[in-house]
């Protein structure tokens, strides 16, 4: 199989492979945090970057081990990056609360996998009142009470 890339084209796959592994836990500072599982196809990639003309995006540490350089890690890839765990943070903190009040509403039977329609109403009101506070006025009037509800 032969699969032929534009430079541009290249350079977002390299964009692509940095995020994804980002996700999957690495740190471009640290080389050593590349996922085992990705490693090779990382590296297989990262390594072809010369040839397709984006050897600026790529760095190589002294064990000859490629990394996304600062070029490709900052910029557009970091906004898009600062911007998913952004999301992702407000999306588990809302979603975490409404169901820690809705099992509090619910008594001491725990929150089953399937909710009834009136539950899975109830969490979605829950969850549009913590949207409404953290877009207004973001974590400014959430409190943490150590030991337990005051």
């Amino acid at each position: 199989m032969k699969v032929s890339f534009t430079q541009k084209e290249y350079a977002r796959l390299l964009e692509l492979v940095h995020l994804g592994l980002h996700a999957a836990g690495s740190r471009p500072e640290d080389p050593a945090t590349m996922p085992e599982r990705y490693s090779d196809i990382a590296q297989k990639t990262f390594q072809l970057a010369e040839v397709f003309g984006c050897a600026d995006l790529v760095e190589a540490d002294v064990n000859g081990q490629y990394f996304p350089a600062e070029k490709l890690t900052e910029g557009p890839v970091r906004e898009k990056l600062d911007r998913f765990v952004e999301d992702a943070f407000w999306s588990e903190l809302v979603g975490r609360l409404a169901e820690r009040d809705l099992r509090a509403e619910l008594g001491p039977t725990k929150l089953s996998p399937e909710l009834s329609e009136e539950d899975e109403e109830r969490l979605d009101a829950l969850e549009d009142s913590y949207w409404r506070e953290f877009e207004a006025r973001g974590v400014d009037h959430l409190v943490l009470l150590r030991g337990g509800r005051g």
